[in-house]
């Protein structure tokens, strides 16, 4: 039986993860809308690396538009050519969904880390710097401290919430890539019993 269908839905998914993990990263350059930040280095650390728009965005979009594109007809043939149709859509869709994997996993552990650490942000004596990097991330259980961030204003739940948006739809990302592996096999190693099957038949 062939899961084209199932491949394909996993691709439709991803896309629009991969399109929303870009617009959450984009909105952690701008803070409450405003540009300053950026412009003057008072953005985490974490925000230039890309989580989302590189991760779980466009090395998203590769393996997304490769499920997408496979054909009804790729799990019974390949270029004309049936003998090599499951080997041909095996390896391709295996390939794309590692590199899903590996920017899913990417834009998942940069998103932890910079939850872990906390936003950079100005403390009560106007000093920059990490006011939540010794708490190993308990201030994320401790809203009340929250408030030691003075600027940019509302950091804290800015910063958690894109943040978090990233390490979800990134650790989603990862469980639909990983399930496609999965799911090429299958079918691989099943072309492969069916394949001999009618060998002995014959």
């Amino acid at each position: 039986m062939c899961s084209g269908k199932c491949t394909r839905y996993i691709g439709h998914s991803l896309v629009w993860f991969a399109v929303l993990c870009i617009i959450a990263n984009i909105l952690l350059y701008f803070p409450n809308g405003e540009t300053k930040y950026a412009y003057d280095d008072h953005l985490s650390r974490f925000v230039w690396f890309f989580a989302g728009i590189v991760g779980g965005g466009l090395l998203i979009l590769l393996p997304a538009f490769v499920f997408i594109g496979l054909e009804e007809d790729d799990c019974c043939g390949c270029c004309g050519r049936d003998n090599y149709g499951k080997s041909c859509t095996m390896l391709s869709s295996i390939m794309a969904a590692l590199i899903g994997i590996a920017g899913s996993g990417y834009c998942v552990i940069v998103a932890a880390l910079g939850l872990a650490e906390g936003p950079k942000c100005s403390d009560s004596h106007g000093v920059w710097n990490y006011t939540f990097a010794n708490t190993d991330g308990q201030y994320l259980l401790e809203p009340t401290t929250w408030s030691q961030c003075y600027e940019p204003k509302n950091i804290v739940e800015w910063n958690v919430t894109l943040f978090s948006i990233l390490l979800t739809f990134g650790g989603i990302e990862f469980i639909l890539c990983l399930t496609q592996v999965i799911n090429a096999v299958l079918r691989g190693i099943c072309g492969y019993c069916c394949s001999h099957q009618q060998q002995y038949d014959c």
